[in-house]
């Protein structure tokens, strides 16, 4: 298949991509396709500069960025090299699908937090293993529902989840959130938010510590309690509350998580 096919096949399976053309200097119009886990496709005209390239647009479909940038026509990209020799400047379109959100446990709080999510643009994907709890019927705004264990689910898509994704865990049934946690520290995915009181979640670390999940850098990713400290009270209130914390994690930005704060989250 040409670039533009291959291009057009990984749009329709929703597989991150980028495709690459120098706008301005030697070889004008040359293509590269890059995607993660495949091998580039097409070249530049130079081996190095399609590495430093691809290289490159991998980091901008993580971020979701489109745009241009400058090199040297063998991958130069300090200014003094730059100085020194032909710009060649190309345009990375980059083609990610959304975020997902993957939410564990088909309880109340859920409804409020897939509309939210919708909102943000997420691809939400709600999973329980009480088939009576996770239906479409409850979720209709959920992009899917599935009667599932964590395990599975974390076998079939845990790779494909980065830093621009979500799990969060709602429910409190140890022989559910434990296997959802384990799953998604497996995984490098942005956010992992856990539902409980402190007490509650004091007790999961024990459970954790069990099955031989106790690291500190493993245990530094969770955050829990879930959302950030505004006193929220209702579903939809908690939504915000965690919507709002998972946009300060990924802009870097401080906010007062219940995580790391004391005492008693309803006051």
């Amino acid at each position: 298949m040409s670039i533009y096919e291959t291009f057009s096949v990984r749009l329709r399976e929703r597989t991150p991509v980028a495709l690459i053309t120098v706008i301005d200097g030697p070889r004008v119009g040359a293509n590269l396709l890059v995607s993660p886990r495949l091998d580039p496709l097409g070249s530049l005209g130079n081996p190095e500069l399609d590495r430093i390239v691809a290289r490159d647009a991998l980091g901008e479909i993580e971020a979701g960025r489109t745009g241009v940038r400058h090199y040297g026509p063998e991958g130069q990209t300090t200014p003094e090299d730059l100085e020194d020799s032909p710009t060649v400047k190309v345009f990375i379109n980059s083609f990610a699908p959304p975020p997902t959100m993957l939410i564990f446990g088909a309880v109340d709080f859920t409804s409020a937090l897939a509309n939210a999510a919708k909102l943000l643009g997420y691809h939400v994907v709600v999973c329980d293993a009480r088939e009576i709890f996770a239906t479409r019927r409850r979720f209709p705004m959920a992009d899917e529902v599935l009667v599932s264990w964590p395990g599975p689910l974390f076998e079939q898509r845990g790779a494909s989840l980065t830093s621009r994704d979500a799990v969060c865990i709602l429910t409190h049934d140890p022989k559910f959130d434990v296997p959802a946690v384990a799953g998604a520290l497996r995984t490098r995915v942005g956010y992992i938010g856990v539902m409980g009181s402190r007490k509650t979640n004091a007790k999961r670390l024990e459970r954790l510590a069990e099955v031989g999940i106790s690291d500190p850098n493993d245990l530094a990713r969770l955050m829990s309690p879930i959302g950030l400290d505004i006193g929220a009270r209702t579903p939809e209130e908690t939504a915000v509350s965690i919507c709002g914390e998972i946009i300060a994690r990924r802009t870097g930005r401080n906010a007062p998580s219940l995580r790391d704060s004391s005492g008693p989250i309803h006051r």
